[in-house]
């Protein structure tokens, strides 16, 4: 059950209090971990930090992008990011991690996905064990020691709001001043009953399209209703499409409204108008929290209807501006919804390249998704133009290119994909069934740029390895701050500031690391097997996030007509009941296992992969563990690399030679070593390293006003109670490990 708000803010309160993670009050600033001050307020000194702009892009993996060398045959227009891009570095060897929350999650904490169980997209199952923790030090919380002030917009995906004390409050919790966005991050379904103007299946993209689109279903012309702020509800009469081409339902959608065909305006709106009813893009739950202050916006809100994107940098152009004056260094991150399924048709303006106009109104079409895919890329770079020219970081251009200079700034941006691009949509040569969600190189190699004053000789590449974690300890270096002295915990970054500094810097990073799994759930508990064409996943973490992204739900609930038999917790066990069904031609028709764990090293030409998985075994109608190693010589050659595709396992073929043999041995040893650093500590719930009575003092504030799951339900049932306290008493005074 969810906290109340009177109960979330008490929780978030006293885990702030008790929280051992370093902040500093801007109003009384503390040293930046080195002793110097400096860089504090611009008006006791000369200089200060840089501004920071941080955009994430959601599943816009590095084969989407022509400006690092690939994007396919139909390159989605980025001209705002090409031209970041010209005036900073393209980083073109960066991984991040499988999936969202883990690819933000090392990005915003400096740490690997073992140190905080986030191993795949947060859930509402999954408990506050595999969340970003209170006791984090994250980037908000660092930059405090030099007097930042943070906001994020849109998707949030890193902790809550289910199974945590601070519910929709968790970016509050996590050092954010300033927060307007969606925490549990991902886009509802989309409405196919259009705010229900038609029974469900109807309208598969969520708005009424044309008559040339849709002769039986479109519309040409109707009545708009749209609610406004003060709770009233106005009509509009729409009659045919607009100049860009958006048709008169997708006119009203992205206004906030529902589309009534056909009709003229009414004095009371129809009554089956489903106000209540979120539409993926378009419809959603906003959260707003201002210093501690939530405020959970109802879908009947204008400020939640409208194109995410446009929602998203409209809230950050007017944070930006209101604190462009106050001599205070800012950190903004604009963390994109786009292009995250379900793929919706975006405003056919914010498309320069005119891929609007190929689309159609089958939103599940295979065609159709490439182009959507395309589209919103496109509409999300137009809206990030948008914001450097309405914030004064560049100037509007005399096309969709903004004129950006980044030595006329005093900010650093920084552009970073959150993982590797969703298969149906993966541009080749890169392979659409090795994409988002495992670890090889479609699945956790992402674009990286960043551009500021500081950066020299711009418009460079930079072929070395960086990591996600990488990022943050580089807030830190722009801030002055002596990252390693501000975080108690282990920190898994390498330094990225003399890249900017030196165009011919060297390699700092020998290796390089991403991991994906399963993240902790009550008793063992996994999300529901989910099929896609013939792989079993369980990365969709519920029915409907199956169903958007073209799966088949095997789990609870399954209704699909071509499942044998639902409500399955395991994918093996959809095997178990396809042998029961048919064992004389089980071979043909098994399901193949995804990977529930899948972890990846790489030094500069070469990677080794280690999956596993269980499956079916007839033999004892149980399951059984697949374990697979896999070794490939990698590049990034441009516009065809070396990929880890399935016929280039050099594991499959003859004896290594020496120098691969020994490349081999090394990154097993290195990978071997990663996963050995992060010591399981008993009574630990704050990852200082030891149980003492700083354990005991977190576990009766949360108790006070909590007893759902946290940090400190050590035996992982959901609950944070005396069973947890007893694992605290039993194990007081271990010292786990020091930094």
């Amino acid at each position: 059950m969810k906290p109340t708000a009177l109960l979330a803010s008490l929780a978030c309160l006293m885990l702030a209090f008790a929280s051992t993670s370093a902040s500093a009050s801007t109003a009384d600033p503390t040293p930046r971990g080195d002793g110097n001050t400096d860089w504090i307020f611009a008006d006791r000194f000369e200089s200060r930090p840089p501004n920071i702009l941080l955009v994430i892009m959601d599943d816009v993996g590095i084969d989407q992008m022509e400006s690092f060398g690939y994007g396919g045959a139909t390159p989605p227009a980025m001209p705002s990011i090409d031209a970041i891009a010209d005036g900073g570095i393209r980083f073109r060897n960066t991984w991040s991690m499988p999936e969202c929350s883990p690819g933000r999650s090392v990005l915003l904490t400096g740490r690997y996905p073992l140190r905080n169980n986030i191993y795949q997209a947060i859930g509402p199952n999954d408990l506050a064990n595999s969340q970003i923790s209170e006791y984090e030090v994250t980037v908000p919380k660092l930059l405090k020691h030099a007097g930042y002030e943070s906001a994020m917009f849109g998707k949030f995906h890193l902790a809550g709001p289910d199974h945590n004390a601070a519910g929709n409050s968790t970016p509050a919790l996590l050092g954010w001043d300033y927060f307007e966005g969606w925490t549990g991050g991902l886009p509802g379904s989309i409405d196919t009953t259009a705010g229900g103007i038609g029974p469900a299946g109807t309208y598969s993209c969520g708005f009424i399209p044309d008559t040339a689109s849709d002769p039986v279903h479109g519309a040409d012309s109707g009545a708009c209703y749209r609610p406004e702020a003060n709770g009233d509800i106005t009509c509009a009469e729409l009659a045919g499409n607009n100049a860009d081409g958006d048709s008169p339902g997708l006119q009203c959608l992205t206004d906030g409204g529902i589309l009534v065909p056909n009709e003229s305006c009414q004095a009371e709106a129809p009554g089956q108008l489903a106000w209540e009813r979120e539409n993926a893009h378009y419809v959603s739950p906003l959260v707003i929290n201002q210093n501690g202050q939530l405020e959970e916006v109802p879908l009947t809100d204008p400020r939640g209807r409208g194109y995410r994107s446009t929602i998203e940098v409209d809230a950050a152009i007017d944070w930006i501006q209101q604190h462009q004056a106050s001599g205070q260094p800012w950190m903004a991150t604009v963390s994109f919804s786009s292009v995250h399924t379900p793929l919706h048709h975006p405003p056919a303006g914010l498309t320069p390249s005119g891929v609007s106009m190929d689309l159609t109104s089958d939103c599940a079409h295979p065609l159709n998704m490439r182009r959507l895919s395309d589209a919103m890329t496109e509409a999300m770079d137009s809206e990030l133009g948008r914001l450097l020219v309405e914030t004064g970081l560049a100037e509007p251009g005399p096309g969709a290119e903004p004129v950006y200079d980044a030595g006329s700034t005093d900010a650093v941006i920084v552009i970073y994909g959150d993982n590797g691009t969703f298969g149906p949509v993966v541009k080749l040569p890169f392979d659409p069934v090795r994409a988002k969600g495992t670890a090889y190189q479609t699945g956790i190699w992402v674009p990286l740029i960043i551009s500021g004053p500081m950066v020299d000789e711009p418009g460079r590449d930079v072929e070395h390895m960086i990591n996600g974690v990488d990022v943050f300890k580089l807030f830190g270096e722009l801030a002055g701050l002596n990252v390693p002295s501000l975080v108690p915990r282990q920190l898994d970054s390498v330094s990225m500031k003399p890249y900017l500094e030196q165009a011919d810097q060297f390699g700092l990073r020998e290796f390089n690391f991403a991991q994906g799994g399963l993240n902790l759930q009550i008793d063992g508990g996994v999300n529901g097997p989910c099929v896609f064409n013939n792989l079993c996943s369980h990365t969709p973490v519920s029915k409907s996030v199956c169903e958007d992204n073209t799966g088949v739900w095997w789990g609870q609930g399954a209704d699909d007509p071509g499942v044998i038999q639902g409500d399955l917790e395991h994918c093996w066990q959809v095997n178990q009941v396809i042998y029961h069904d048919d064992p004389d031609n089980y071979e043909d028709n098994r399901i193949t296992m995804g990977w529930t764990v899948y972890q990846a090293v790489r030094n500069e030409h070469f990677k080794l992969i280690r999956n596993s998985a269980l499956d079916y075994d007839p033999a004892t109608d149980g399951s059984v563990l697949l374990d697979v190693e896999e070794f490939y010589h990698i590049n990034q050659a441009a516009p065809v690399p070396l990929l880890d595709t399935e016929d280039r396992n050099l594991l499959d073929g003859e004896e290594l030679d020496p120098v691969v043999a020994l490349n081999y041995a090394r990154l097993t040893q290195e990978i071997n070593a990663i996963l050995a650093s992060q010591i399981n500590c008993p009574g630990d719930g704050n990852d200082d390293g030891k149980v003492d009575q700083t354990d005991i003092d977190n576990y009766h504030a949360i108790t006070a006003v909590w007893s759902g799951s946290s940090t400190y339900d050590f035996n992982l049932d959901g609950k944070t109670d005396e069973a947890d306290l007893q694992i605290i008493m039993d194990n007081l005074g271990t010292v786990c490990h020091t930094l």
